[in-house]
């Protein structure tokens, strides 16, 4: 049993403003594994009112970046350190699968890496030479922080959504206050003792677990001047609206429905292997999973007979068993969706592969689903159209390449994608057809350098690298 019973506020652990601690319920059994306070809004006005005061007293802002960027190294180090217990508690708190929530732990790292490269290269200011000799000013162009950034991220990926935030937000210099899921509480509270450690100043970064009502309290506050949200497209919809009415900044990392289409030449079964993990990865509770499995007619049921073989072959259950593939889903409200939509599915006329909305046997006590292939999808489903956010692959025949990149692009989502050939060069003009902010090809990983985020309903902005690092800051020009 884990017990948080104090607030991680303005770097420093403080009694919340109600006493009552949450139950945080294990999705694999449901027993409680540990409590945790949580914030309200008076926990919210004293964090933010902290950040401000540091922020205006330059404590943070005014430190040079090389010395910022070496304790956010230093933060990464201290991470690094408890990786196995953090892949642990996580996949306890969240029901990830250990092989996931390990393999995460090495991303983080590359994922800060890439951030403090970024950082040690990133134009802090820089002097432009005059265009006109008849006016012969110089000016120097700054990169400074915006000030206090409202950092709201999900239950799905705590550490890497946090990772995502507060390395680019923190070196370039702003405060910061972490709001993070009621589910996440234990893992984040493990993250606040790694921050405390780290020795940032007084007042620059808090976190609070909080429910919807305090998050939203937390975006409204008037002296919050950035917000960066990953989330639901719904609730990305009622943060910009907020954003909008306070001429706040905002960014947003929104849903997905992505498509991974198979080409007609693929070597179907190095297709097939790196959708296992493209497509269902964190029990396929991942905004970037390439749910929408778009295969040709000519080797249609070749596609589909290898997805059920493989989806088949995957172990479900405890997330801590060596063999389980797929875990539990973060709640017993999530669990029931997920079934639900599969059950959509057959009744819009979607064929049932193998899978269902049943529960797998031996795994009542949980959040478990059967993960699940429908064939004979077509796009205008629901099933198709709709973030199910679960282990539920849907399988649509295409005609011909303009048919399978008009069936990519036919979302209100473009956050991801994947184009499967033995032709790399093909792949890749098919991919830069297909209009999403990501697309990789024959299962490269997503470049932790290159700026990430999502077309359409999928967000607005950029994170990653340099392009992640400048959205956190604002120009000022000085002309001499």
């Amino acid at each position: 049993m884990i017990t948080y019973d104090r607030l991680f506020i303005a770097g420093s652990w403080v009694e919340p403003s109600d006493a009552e601690l949450l139950d945080i319920v294990s999705p694999h059994d449901r027993s409680v594994i540990g409590r945790a306070a949580q914030a309200h809004p008076a926990d919210v006005n004293r964090a933010v009112s902290a950040a401000r005061e540091s922020f205006e007293a330059g404590v943070w802002r005014l430190t040079p970046p090389a010395e910022r960027i070496a304790l956010l190294r230093r933060l990464n180090v201290l991470r690094e350190e408890r990786a196995e217990e953090i892949a642990r508690l996580v996949s306890r708190e969240r029901g990830s699968a250990g092989w996931f929530t390990r393999a995460a732990q090495q991303g983080l790292t590359r994922q800060a890496n890439a951030y403090l490269k970024a950082a040690e290269e990133f134009g802090w200011e820089e002097t432009l030479a005059p265009s006109d000799a008849a006016a012969p000013a110089r000016s120097v162009v700054r990169r400074e922080p915006v000030g206090v950034v409202a950092a709201v991220i999900p239950w799905n990926s705590p550490f890497s959504s946090a990772t995502t935030k507060l390395f680019p937000a923190l070196a370039a210099g702003n405060s910061v206050v972490l709001k993070v899921s009621p589910a996440n509480s234990l893992s984040m509270g493990l993250l606040a003792e790694l921050l405390e450690r780290t020795g940032l100043p007084e007042g620059v970064i808090s976190v609070l677990p909080a429910d919807r009502e305090t998050s939203e309290y937390l975006v409204s506050h008037a002296e919050v001047d950035k917000i960066a949200f990953t989330g639901s497209t719904r609730a990305g919809r009622r943060i910009a609206s907020i954003a909008g009415e306070h001429l706040k900044r905002v960014s947003l990392e929104l849903g997905g429905k992505s498509a991974a289409i198979i080409l007609p030449d693929a070597d179907l079964q190095r297709a097939v292997a790196g959708v296992k993990f493209a497509s269902l990865l964190n029990n396929g509770q991942s905004c970037v999973a390439q749910r929408r499995i778009l295969a040709p007619r000519s080797r249609y049921a070749e596609v589909v007979a290898a997805l059920k073989e493989m989806v088949e072959s995957l172990g479900v259950g405890d997330p801590d068993h060596p063999d389980t593939f797929i875990g539990p889903m973060i709640r017993p409200d999530q669990q029931q969706r997920v079934r639900d939509h599969i059950r959509l599915g057959v009744e819009e006329g979607a064929r049932l592969v193998t899978g269902g909305p049943q529960v797998p046997a031996g795994l009542e006590q949980g959040n478990d689903v059967t993960p699940t292939v429908l064939a004979d999808v077509d796009n205008a489903m629901r099933v198709a159209q709709e973030e199910i956010f679960g282990p539920v692959l849907v399988v649509i025949a295409y005609d011909d390449e303009d048919d399978a990149v008009r069936i990519a692009n036919d979302s209100a989502y473009g956050l991801s994608g994947g184009v499967w050939s033995r032709d790399e060069e093909h792949a890749l003009a098919v991919a830069r057809r297909i209009r999403t902010g990501t697309v990789t090809v024959n299962g490269a990983s997503i470049s932790f350098d290159g700026p990430f985020g999502g077309f359409k309903a999928s967000g607005i902005g950029r994170e990653f690298g340099a392009v992640g690092l400048g959205t956190y800051t604002e120009y000022k020009t000085i002309t001499v």
